[in-house]
């Protein structure tokens, strides 16, 4: 069997007019080129692949062939990437980030999340992006060992000298449990009584908030790295605690979770930050989805 010959990118690029404008002469008005040009680069690009593109008569426009409907879509495919590759380069040429990592804090709430890196992806097409979500001080953590370039992180930033930050809005954080747990049944609490039942508390593996506690209430406590498990270990009733306001709204509302009357147990309210480093200011991209976050919080 022969193998088929390697086309040029302009012998592709031809193919695709062709079949976009539907006729040689409107393929050539549109890349500026003679109808003679056009159709001498299809008979060369037949002529490499081996097989024939278009069914060719005198009275009709030109139709693709069945081996042109399957050509068709790998033609599309190395014409994308290499428009792509090509648009990369120039922005590494203006100085634009090949890729931007980001860490955020698992308090963001996902619909600012969702909304900023959709926007992030509509004006830079072209800069991957990495995003990790962590709890506590492990955004921070990243950030000072610059393994992201720009966090969205919590209270815990503010403590550190060689992170620069700009308030990035808040979350409330509201006491809960089933609606068959103790403190759910009992209506207003007494002061003091959820000291009696296990609290599930997020924590981390970061040294800066090794060893501390952040609004925690009862010495019977369950820690959880991951705020999906302590959402769902809440549902099932095993303890009580505090959970972001926003991601417990459906819950409240179906009744799968009671928000919890504590009278010494007010909100609390966690501070979010967008935050880099100071000595490592970000590129283009990476400052544009950081003043990005700090806008939400105005439309919000």
């Amino acid at each position: 069997m022969t193998e088929p010959g390697l086309p040029t990118f302009d012998q592709l690029q031809i193919f695709l007019a062709v079949v976009e404008t539907g006729s040689f002469a409107a393929a050539g008005r549109k890349l500026n080129r003679a109808t003679s040009v056009i159709s001498y680069g299809i008979d060369n690009l037949e002529a490499q692949l081996g097989v024939t593109l278009f069914a060719r008569d005198a009275t009709r426009r030109p139709r693709l062939t069945e081996a042109g409907e399957a050509v068709l879509a790998e033609a599309r495919a190395i014409c994308s990437g290499v428009d792509g590759l090509r648009a990369k380069v120039r922005g590494l040429l203006g100085g634009l980030e090949a890729e931007v990592r980001l860490a955020v804090d698992v308090m963001l709430p996902a619909a600012r999340l969702g909304a900023a890196l959709r926007a992030f992806r509509q004006v830079f097409p072209t800069v991957s992006l990495r995003l990790s979500v962590e709890a506590l001080g492990a955004v921070s953590g990243l950030v000072l060992e610059r393994r992201a370039m720009l966090g969205v992180s919590g209270p815990l930033a503010a403590e550190c000298e060689e992170i620069a930050r700009v308030a990035a809005g808040r979350v409330n954080m509201i006491p809960v449990a089933a609606p068959d747990h103790p403190l759910a049944r009992a209506g207003v609490l007494a002061p003091g009584s959820a000291r009696d039942h296990i609290q599930l508390v997020l924590s981390d593996r970061s040294p800066l908030s090794e060893g501390r506690d952040f609004a925690v209430t009862s010495p019977r406590t369950w820690r959880l790295a991951d705020l999906s498990a302590k959402h769902a270990l809440l549902r099932e009733g095993i303890g009580w605690g505090n959970m972001p306001e926003d991601m417990v709204k459906a819950d409240l509302e179906t009744g799968a979770l009671i928000r919890l009357v504590m009278p010494d147990d007010p909100v609390h309210v966690y501070p979010l930050y967008a935050i880099h480093r100071r000595d490592t200011p970000p590129g283009p991209a990476a400052s544009w989805l950081l003043r990005r976050f700090v806008e939400q919080v105005g439309e919000d």
